[in-house]
């Protein structure tokens, strides 16, 4: 579970110092935010198209591989966190230029990493489960597989909508609506 946690640490340095990056340079782009809402709508729906196939953007889908020797020790779980993180950008870019981009239109940086921390999180955990039952887990994932392609269509399809949303400005009608219905989001971050 150490070591788990330590890759989970890892992929979450580098996951939640690309939203604080993202939401320093997204300050210093605020004067331009309704054109960069309607630029962050239209590379969301092109993701959610690629997501669903319609067609496919290259640099999302190319892999790169470097061959390290094991790492020794706790530590090296970390820094196989870290190296993992880079490696495994181009498999969830689609969703992680998604939350960069939401994470450039936030006012301050620490609400742009703690945007990248909930996601850092939201992969975390399967890892930390699997790390608890790995037996369990493994037979799991053999199952799970098949279901694997409906999962990536129905993220497309949720990014395609939420592309249109910044198009539409529907994305901040709907966070105004969050925050008068549960006034008590407004207190988190």
């Amino acid at each position: 579970m150490a070591a788990a946690a330590l890759f989970v640490a890892g992929f979450s340095t580098v996951f939640v110092t690309l939203g604080a990056s993202a939401s320093v340079f997204g300050a210093l782009l605020r004067a331009y935010s309704y054109q960069l809402s309607l630029v962050a709508g239209v590379a969301i729906i092109a993701m959610g198209l690629h997501f669903l196939n319609v067609f496919s953007i290259p640099w999302l889908a190319r892999t790169r591989r470097l061959e390290v020797g094991k790492p020794v020790g706790l530590w090296g779980a970390y820094a196989m966190g870290l190296a993992f993180a880079f490696g495994w950008t181009p498999c969830i870019g689609p969703i992680l230029a998604a939350i960069l981009a939401v994470a450039a239109s936030e006012a301050t940086v620490a609400k742009g990493a703690g945007l990248l921390a909930v996601y850092s999180l939201g992969l975390g955990v399967p890892f930390l489960l699997a790390a608890y039952a790995v037996e369990p887990f493994a037979r799991l994932l053999v199952r799970f597989r098949p279901y694997l392609v409906h999962v990536e269509r129905v993220m497309g399809v949720l990014l395609i909508l939420t592309g249109i949303a910044f198009l539409t400005g529907s994305i901040t009608t709907f966070s105004f609506w969050l925050l008068e219905t549960f006034p008590a989001l407004g207190r988190i971050g």
